[in-house]
């Protein structure tokens, strides 16, 4: 979707499969076979029509319009996410964050976008129709809050808490967590690690004073 995106900001109207492979980093045949799950696209010799292959993949991921998530927890990280503006460019859309401390929703009270207490959770996840929470939360009130989000009909969790998350069949958690992409990045950063080949420094002769 965003390499179509770019291709559409570029003025592009068709791209062949190759080419759409590359920019993805796929293989060709693995880019047709995955989207013959969703139908029939391309024109042998010509390629895909960027417009409709990118309303399709946006039908498929459920983006082609605006979908509601509520945020829970303003700290520094909700306050981050919150102040992200691209969330609406994937079809995404914060309409309301919460927070356990009144004094944060005081605090918050002119922002763009509401923060409210965690007692108007249910209200706005009805009046908005909204089935994904991100979760900014402390760990020790990480599960207690994904009990409360599920009881509101919360479907989908995206978990910036560094725990594993217990939700029934149907409910789905996405976790992000830092630190372990950081290790991801150093076991790959060491594995590939030129070894060196530095012989050691040569021994200085004839010094007057004995060396530090």
């Amino acid at each position: 979707m965003r390499c179509l995106m770019r291709l559409k900001a570029n003025g592009l109207e068709t791209v062949s499969s190759q080419a759409l492979s590359s920019a993805a980093g796929v293989k060709p045949t693995q880019l047709r076979k995955d989207l013959t799950y969703f139908g029939q696209f391309g024109t042998r010799g010509l390629g895909y029509d960027v417009n409709q292959l990118t309303g399709m993949i946006a039908e498929v991921l459920g983006t082609n319009t605006l979908q509601p998530v509520v945020l829970i927890g303003v700290g520094n990280l909700g306050k981050a996410l919150i102040s992200y503006r691209g969330f609406e460019r994937e079809g995404f859309e914060i309409v309301s964050a919460f927070d356990a401390d009144t004094n944060v929703v005081s605090a918050c009270m002119k922002w763009t976008i509401p923060v409210r207490s965690m007692d108007e959770l249910p209200a706005i996840v009805s009046k908005h129709h909204v089935r994904m929470a991100i979760l900014c939360v402390p760990i020790e009130a990480a599960q207690s809050t994904v009990n409360s989000l599920i009881k509101t009909g919360i479907t989908g969790v995206l978990n910036f808490a560094p725990m594993v998350l217990h939700v029934p069949d149907g409910v789905t958690v996405n976790n992000v967590n830092l630190a372990i992409e950081l290790e991801n990045l150093s076991y790959f950063i060491q594995e590939h690690a030129p070894e060196s080949n530095e012989e050691s420094p040569p021994e200085i002769e004839n010094q007057t004073t004995p060396p530090v």
